[in-house]
């Protein structure tokens, strides 16, 4: 058999048309699935809206201060000096951002909140959380919790009743107690709230576990990067709830900043004052001594020489006690950084006009800071502290070179002054000794004043720069809840119930279209083979053998008529009697058309002999209750036998005559060789108006190729949603081979409404034939593609 491709019979115009008047045509044809399938999805969509646990979206808003700047704009280095330098540069947005989103805030938050319980109202499909309880639960101690859940049922106004599954204890209020898998807690009553459900559910989860939640449910993003504000958004079932945890995240952050901010001014004013206690000392006693030194000399008032001599030498111990005072600062922070262990954040603002020195100050000040709030949660030998070990020595290495540095110019430069006011000493030698020795006492007393009065002026700065420190950080947009839950979205979640409702109904109809190999439309006919369509009979809704008779009005009949009509286009000559059916395979209705379509010629005055040729699975004879001991099969064993003795009248009408295929033979295609059969033939043709032979399947035997050269006619029988496609190759070949005479496809059983196509088996029974509806149920057209 030749190979055929399907390509060749592709219908060229209209393909799209086609299609979508198809697809169409599906639809339509099966609309209560479409609606059965919305109308369930919407259900259970509206049940998911119903029991699902809604989350809303509580969003705030901060702004990212520039420290160097008050509240007013105005600069604090106008009222606190060189001091600016202890609360270190302009904040980075984006590092703000991470700091709100590290796992230490949320755990401060935590702990703040009791956020570990959490406290529901028990449901029947699911509990429902609340925020206002009238009972609280402290966790004083916890074991190793698995986030276990517990009910609590009011017993009398002293003590509850804690219920799990195997598990029950009976709780006191205001007295500790410890409960299995949970640790030691304390349940305390809310006078603000009071007992209105019979039982409350609460759960205590771990902390860890709580807090990974928390960070999951936080967002922070800086969505815009020209102005320093950060977006904050937290999910949660409860608004007032998400609004107080969002609140206290930002409220914990502003805290901490603070404490920061502090930690540096309360470090400085401490290291002022342990200074100014040791200059208080010292100036005190060189102010005593002077006082003796004036008594036991008895001075009035320095002489006039003198006077000159100190208003020469005043600008040359200016200097030197500028110099002298920072050596001596430098020298304290030499021997705190020589100190390995000093682990306290340094004072930034001992040379104001160094910036380098500053730089590294407000660098390992910050590094400190980050070092313990790490040990917070981790351990000294925890590589990230570990690293900020390594940083901090470092920069103590290079602080303490840079000292060594400020130190050795200072030097320098205090050895120029000594020179410089040793010049001015040799002019004082002149002086009297008494009025040298008070001036030496003086310019003792005149450095420690001025070093007194520079440490009192820091201290005040200090102090005043620490009740001006703010938070680099002010909510713009307090947190508050959306009115609309974000999940789920009714309109959104309808919708999309609505729109898979309707994509199951259509994904079966395009799937079912998709796999089918089954002869379901017209189109499918033409683009197999070009061997023409005769006739199209539809189903046979009242399950009868014979639906043909001469007062016969039904839709069916009516196409048995029109295919009496077609064949006589196709047999015009009045020697063009015999007609063969065939088919690819049993069960296509060979037999159920045959008797029919003979029937159809007898009621139309004809002679007409039916010929029961499938000798392999006869079917004619038992359709019509005939004995089948005598036929075809019996005429060529016995030579002896006529053609008159094996014909037999059908029992339906008078002008039917039947030729049955007798006992089944072991060899049928021989039998079809026999001689006899032109013998019978001949007979037939000489005798009766038509004769139809109803031959066996072509798809699975020779017989009807064999009996193919005695018909003027072959009908290939096609049966809708029966009929493989690539069956159709088989008529295909038989057309193109020229191995059976004249042939013609004949499409049986036909379902109205399936939508095959619009040949002769539509428009019947619709109102003008009586008998014509289908009594199927309407659920059995499901998916008809």
């Amino acid at each position: 058999m030749k190979d055929w491709q399907e390509t060749d019979f592709e219908p060229e115009a209209k393909e799209d048309n086609k299609g979508l008047i198809e697809l169409l045509r599906k639809v339509l044809t099966n609309w209560y699935w479409f609606v059965i399938c919305a109308i369930l999805g919407i259900s259970i969509a509206y049940l998911n809206l119903r029991y699902s646990t809604p989350e809303y979206k509580i969003n705030a808003k901060v702004l990212i201060t520039d420290q160097q700047k008050g509240a007013t704009g105005a600069s604090p280095a106008e009222f606190m000096g060189d001091f600016t330098s202890l609360f270190g540069g302009v904040n980075s947005v984006d590092n703000e951002a991470e700091i709100l989103k590290t796992r230490y805030l949320m755990e401060q938050v935590i702990q703040k909140l009791n956020a570990q319980v959490a406290y529901f109202i028990p449901g029947n499909i699911r509990d429902v959380e609340i925020q206002k309880v009238p009972f609280h639960i402290n966790i004083l101690n916890t074991d190793s919790l698995t986030g276990r859940s517990y009910q609590l049922t009011l017993k009398d106004s002293l003590s509850c009743l804690i219920t799990a599954e195997n598990f029950e204890q009976e709780v006191f209020f205001d007295h500790p107690t410890t409960l299995p898998g949970l640790g030691t807690l304390l349940f305390t009553k809310n006078p603000e709230v009071s007992f209105t459900e019979k039982t409350y559910k609460f759960e205590i989860a771990p902390f860890d576990s709580r807090v990974s939640q928390y960070m999951g449910r936080l967002a922070v993003g800086v969505t815009n990067k020209q102005v320093s504000i950060i977006d904050l958004s937290f999910d949660h079932p409860l608004r007032t709830k998400g609004e107080d945890i969002l609140r206290t995240v930002i409220e914990t952050y502003t805290e901490n900043n603070l404490k920061d901010k502090n930690t540096i001014a309360d470090s400085t004013i401490s290291f002022i004052e342990n200074r100014l206690r040791l200059v208080t000392e010292e100036l005190g006693d060189v102010e005593d001594t002077i006082q003796t030194f004036r008594q036991s000399q008895q001075l009035a008032d320095i002489t006039a020489q003198s006077q000159l001599l100190l208003e020469n030498t005043s600008e040359s111990f200016n200097e030197l006690a500028n110099v002298e005072t920072q050596l001596t600062i430098l020298s304290s922070l030499r021997e705190y950084l020589q100190d390995e262990n000093n682990r306290r954040v340094l004072p930034s603002a001992i040379l104001p006009g160094d910036v380098v020195f500053s730089t590294l100050i407000e660098r390992y000040n910050s590094l400190l800071l980050e070092r313990d709030r790490q040990l917070l949660s981790a351990t000294p030998d925890n590589p990230t502290v570990q690293n900020l070990d390594g940083q901090l020595s470092n920069l103590r290495a290079d602080i303490l070179e840079n000292v060594n540095g400020t130190q050795r110019t200072l030097e320098i430069t205090r050895n120029r002054l000594r020179q410089k006011t040793d010049a001015f000493e040799s002019q004082v030698r002149t002086v009297p000794a008494t009025e040298r020795q008070y001036l030496a006492l003086a310019r003792q007393q005149q450095i420690k004043q001025e070093l007194y009065v520079y440490l009192l002026q820091k201290r005040e700065e200090t102090a005043i720069s620490k009740t001006a420190n703010i938070p680099s950080i002010r909510v713009i947009d307090p947190p508050k809840a959306d009115v609309l839950p974000f999940s789920p979205r009714r309109a959104r979640t309808l919708f999309a119930g609505l729109l898979i409702g309707l994509i199951i109904p259509a994904a079966i109809i395009y799937l079912r279209s998709q796999l089918n190999t089954r002869i379901r439309r017209k189109e499918d006919i033409s683009r197999y083979t070009q061997v023409p369509v005769i006739g199209e009979i539809s189903h046979n809704t009242k399950k009868e053998t014979l639906v043909v008779s001469p007062e016969s009005r039904s839709a069916i009949a009516e196409q048995f008529r029109a295919l009496r009509t077609n064949l006589s286009f196709y047999l015009p000559r009045s020697d063009q009697k015999t007609i063969l059916l065939t088919s690819s395979m049993s069960g296509e209705g060979k037999s159920f058309v045959a008797l029919n379509m003979a029937m159809i010629f007898a009621v139309s005055g004809k002679r007409v002999v039916l010929m029961e040729m499938d000798l392999r699975k006869p079917n004619i004879s038992a359709k019509l209750d005939k004995p089948n001991e005598v036929g075809f099969t019996n005429f060529v064993i016995d030579s002896d036998l006529t053609p008159r003795e094996i014909l037999a009248p059908s029992g339906i009408h008078e002008n039917l005559l039947l030729i049955g295929s007798g006992p089944i033979p072991p060899n049928p295609a021989e039998t079809i060789l026999s001689h006899r059969l032109d013998e019978l033939m001949q007979h037939l043709n000489d005798r009766f108006d038509c004769i139809i032979i109803d031959a066996p399947p072509v798809g699975l035997v020779t017989d009807a190729q064999l009996l193919g050269k005695y018909a003027d006619l072959s009908l290939y029988l096609v049966r809708q949603g029966y009929t493989y496609k690539n069956q159709l190759q088989i008529v295909e070949d038989l057309h193109r081979t020229q191995k059976m005479k004249q042939l013609a496809i004949l499409v049986n059983d036909i379902d109205p409404k399936s939508g095959y196509g619009y040949g002769y088996g539509q428009g019947y029974g619709y109102g003008y034939y009586d008998n014509g509806h289908s009594d199927k149920p309407w659920w059995k057209f499901w998916a008809k593609s």
